[in-house]
């Protein structure tokens, strides 16, 4: 099943959230989001049914290891462009805004290069 940018923050988002506080509901992404649980109740279903995540008998979320992969690898890229363009001088509630953005349209290659390059310039 092909993913989203919607599908991606959803996953993101629980994934930061389980860090954050161990069990994920529906209302607690609601909350996190600031959108209305029958919005995050579709959007959990059709990833439910690509595989991304389950839901138990108390309806905690957990991402199964396709959706915990497609996770951390929007999480990565999500750190790496808001620290790249807060450390460019971007403020910081734009930076967050444009690599919600970038994460999402960004080739491997390119992620891959441009973090070998910061990389070297740190070294």
């Amino acid at each position: 099943m092909k993913l989203h940018a919607s599908g991606e923050d959803y996953l993101k988002i629980i994934l930061v959230l389980q860090k954050k506080l161990g069990m994920v509901r529906s209302v607690d992404i609601a909350r996190y989001m600031e959108v209305s649980k029958p919005s995050v109740c579709h959007a959990v279903a059709t990833l439910r049914d690509g595989g991304f995540l389950t839901m138990d008998e108390d309806h905690f979320l957990h991402l199964t290891d396709v959706g915990r992969e497609v996770a951390e690898k929007i999480y990565e890229r999500h750190c790496f462009f808001t620290e790249q363009l807060i450390a460019a001088g971007v403020d910081p509630r734009t930076a967050e805004a444009d690599a919600c953005r970038i994460e999402h349209i960004i080739s491997d290659e390119s992620f891959d290069r441009l973090k070998e390059a910061a990389a070297q310039e740190q070294e």
